[in-house]
């Protein structure tokens, strides 16, 4: 999905991470396959880690280094956002909480309250633990902070083939803040409930990919602190690249691309058809009342 160019940027919503990760005590998790299974979008490595089995607990982080004066001077405009992975984050955090900011009293009655991104390059310290680019993109309810390294979609496309158009990068911002969302409803301490393929985590997963489709429908009548609308009119190539990046972190796909068996019982977020049929849900009906995934056998 296309910015229009001469939309503003407000990268007050952004800020950069600390210039010295911090580290979680008992060391840190390896591999490419470990860190899609475990982390993507947020999820509990205790089982892998040997550390805390609470993904949210602080107890056990150490925190060091210095907060990053990074500048992100480069992104003023849809422009810049249509270039620049970094500006694409912005300009999607701005879409994002502009419609929510207005869709979530409408929708469920719920006053919706801002939540910065952290764009870091290599690691920084978040309230839930080291964010690095062996962690992925995640949201840590405990600061209502979504952490990202742009670096993530490069590997996103090369090694679990998504589309690397722009709305797969955007389907993962979206999601993020389906989380904050969850979390502004008090919803995302449900992932405790249960484990497997109907268990709470997987629920919460695809109910924060469907939020995502609830903001790609609505994406093109959000705007900049001008009234500018951010963003054009989704093509079905869009829609087509957020669902390949769906599909390309669905928990079977990411078990046999690591040549591991495909079991439903160790899944933690759906299958590449839920993920990618959940979002559907969202883009199609267009309200957050369509992602109840907790009202229906059927996942």
């Amino acid at each position: 999905m296309s910015f229009n160019e001469g939309a503003r940027l407000d990268t007050s919503q952004v800020t950069g991470g600390r210039a010295r990760g911090g580290a979680v005590i008992g060391g840190g998790v390896g591999g490419i396959v470990v860190l899609l299974i475990g982390l993507f979008f947020g999820v509990d490595l205790s089982s892998v880690t040997g550390g805390s089995s609470n993904p949210f607990d602080t107890s056990q982080v150490a925190a060091q280094g210095e907060e990053s004066t990074e500048d992100f001077s480069q992104c003023r405009t849809g422009a810049d956002a249509n270039r620049d992975d970094t500006c694409r984050i912005i300009g999607t955090v701005n879409s994002v909480q502009d419609y929510w900011n207005d869709a979530l009293p409408a929708d469920v009655g719920r006053q919706y309250r801002a939540a910065q991104t952290v764009i870091y390059s290599g690691s920084t310290q978040s309230a839930c633990g080291t964010a690095s680019n062996q962690t992925g993109p995640f949201y840590c309810p405990s600061d209502e902070r979504v952490y990202m390294d742009a670096t993530f979609f490069e590997l996103l496309s090369s090694r679990f083939g998504a589309d690397d158009g722009a709305l797969a990068q955007e389907y993962v911002v979206a999601h993020e803040y389906g989380h904050h969302v969850q979390h502004v409803l008090g919803l995302l301490g449900r992932a405790q409930e249960g484990s497997g393929a109907t268990g709470g985590g997987v629920r919460v997963e695809l109910m924060a990919d469907c939020l995502a489709g609830v903001w790609a429908h609505h994406a093109a009548t959000t705007e900049d602190t001008d009234g500018n609308t951010l963003l054009k009119p989704l093509t079905q190539a869009d829609v087509r690249s957020a669902l390949s990046a769906a599909a390309a972190v669905g928990d079977d796909h990411i078990q046999q691309s690591s040549g591991a068996t495909v079991n439903p019982d160790s899944w933690t977020h759906g299958s590449s058809e839920q993920r990618q049929r959940w979002f559907l849900r969202g883009y199609e009906g267009g309200t957050a009342n369509q992602c109840d995934t907790f009202a229906t056998d059927d996942l």
